[in-house]
């Protein structure tokens, strides 16, 4: 069986199921991401694309979100056709389409079975837009998503299945399109993710950190406040003085994954810096660090926040649990899918920074149970979130039935699999 991954950022959510399958004779497994992307995948030949021009500047800034996944789109198509013309024909495609690479895929591939990674759905209220006060939604907002959905909707129009990580991000996407999703997270690797009484790491100034240590650890992909980087940070005076013996260690990267840049700095560490005073000997920024290193932090950590709009829930959360961090998670969904208050971790407000800083003090005195807190947050990543799980519910989408003739279906491309199209360089590449 041929089996082709898309994922502009290859490997991303298909490392773990991708290097499974790749361990199999009974597969042939192929890759497109976009130039630059990680791609290490043990068995996997990757092949990347490139946008031959960027949106316009001149676009209307609710279509420019469509342009883009057109370029990437066309640009994926080029390598689709050139992939077909060497004899590759999938059986199955498995992609993240959130960037419009699979967009034409059926031009090329109109046989193969098509699963999306759903992993979101916009809405002008009650999920991330319009939560977080501070950054009020204007209807300016609320036109630009709507508009924006004009590919998640393609994207689900086009795919034979879809797969979500968690139930509530399933919830989101239209009703007419529920049936074809299916809930299976990709996976944590509880083996290698796991308590380490051993662990030490060691800070810029030369402190070394280790189990029992008074760590408190904040990590988000980028430091903002999608992820509640604002909330942290001013709940840190707090923090550092009921808490005199503890150190804080944060890490994220200075540019933003989902939301805006601040206006009046070059990023969110630096406006918030100024907001607040902030003593540089027990708060540390280490930025982004190698994989061995955040896991090292996870496994000294004494008390972990996690706080996040309601959106896509991150990896760290539950590799977090899965190293017997005590988390504190904001009250919001998905994290409440996951912890329980007071069992597998604690729950506050997402705005509520004395509220962090309690729950803090409240691990770090022992007037919270937190080893129980630990232990059950373990378990509950193993029984709920295992790897082995994961790859059998991609496996079960991936082999279970092949995608119906495309030529009985209504708008399916009238010519065979095995006509090619024209040439990339014959459409007119606007």
């Amino acid at each position: 069986m041929k089996i082709l991954f898309i994922h502009q950022n290859f490997p991303g959510q298909f490392k773990a199921i991708a290097a499974h399958l790749a361990r199999e004779r009974a597969f042939q497994v192929l890759a497109i991401g976009k130039e630059g992307c990680p791609a290490a995948v043990p068995g996997v030949k990757t092949v990347t694309y490139k946008l031959h021009r960027a949106p316009v500047a001149a676009t209307h800034h609710y279509v420019k979100p469509f342009e883009a996944a057109v370029l990437h789109g066309q640009a994926a198509l080029r390598v689709l056709l050139a992939l077909k013309a060497q004899g590759f024909t999938p059986d199955v495609v498995v992609a993240h389409p959130g960037w419009g690479e699979t967009l034409f895929l059926r031009d090329a591939f109109p046989l193969a079975k098509l699963i999306h990674f759903c992993e979101y759905y916009y809405h002008a209220s009650g999920a991330d837009v319009g939560f977080d006060p501070e950054f009020a939604r204007t209807l300016d907002d609320a036109a630009r998503i709507r508009a924006k959905n004009a590919l998640p909707l393609l994207n689900l129009e086009n795919c034979d299945l879809a797969v979500a990580p968690t139930q509530w991000q399933k919830s989101l996407h239209p009703s007419a399109y529920q049936d074809k999703i299916r809930v299976v997270h990709e996976g944590i690797d509880t083996g290698h993710m796991r308590p380490d009484a051993q662990a030490r790491l060691s800070l810029p100034d030369g402190t070394l950190l280790k189990p029992g240590d008074q760590v408190v650890t904040f990590v988000a992909r980028n430091l903002e406040p999608y992820r509640g980087f604002h909330v942290f940070m001013r709940a840190l005076p707090r923090i550092l003085a009921k808490n005199p013996g503890c150190t804080v260690v944060i890490v994220g990267g200075d540019d933003v994954s989902y939301g805006a840049k601040p206006k009046a700095a070059a990023n969110w560490r630096e406006q918030l810096m100024r907001e607040i005073a902030v003593d540089t000997r027990r708060v540390h920024f280490l930025g982004t660090i190698a994989h061995a290193k955040y896991r090292a932090l996870l496994q000294v950590s004494a008390a972990h926040v996690y706080l996040t709009y309601p959106f896509v829930l991150s990896w760290s959360m539950l590799e977090a649990m899965a190293c017997g961090c005590a988390v504190i998670g904001s009250r919001t969904a998905p994290v409440t899918e996951v912890i329980t208050d007071g069992e597998n971790g604690l729950l506050v407000d997402f705005f509520d920074g004395d509220a962090i800083a309690d729950k803090i003090h409240g691990i770090l005195s022992g007037a919270i149970a937190a080893s129980r807190i630990r232990a059950l947050a373990v378990e509950s990543v193993a029984r709920r979130f295992p790897l082995d799980a994961a790859l059998a519910g991609y496996r079960a989408m991936i082999l279970g039935s092949p995608r119906q003739d495309a030529q009985a279906r209504p708008g399916a491309p009238p010519t065979p699999d095995n006509q090619q199209l024209a040439a990339p360089s014959d459409w007119r590449a606007d």
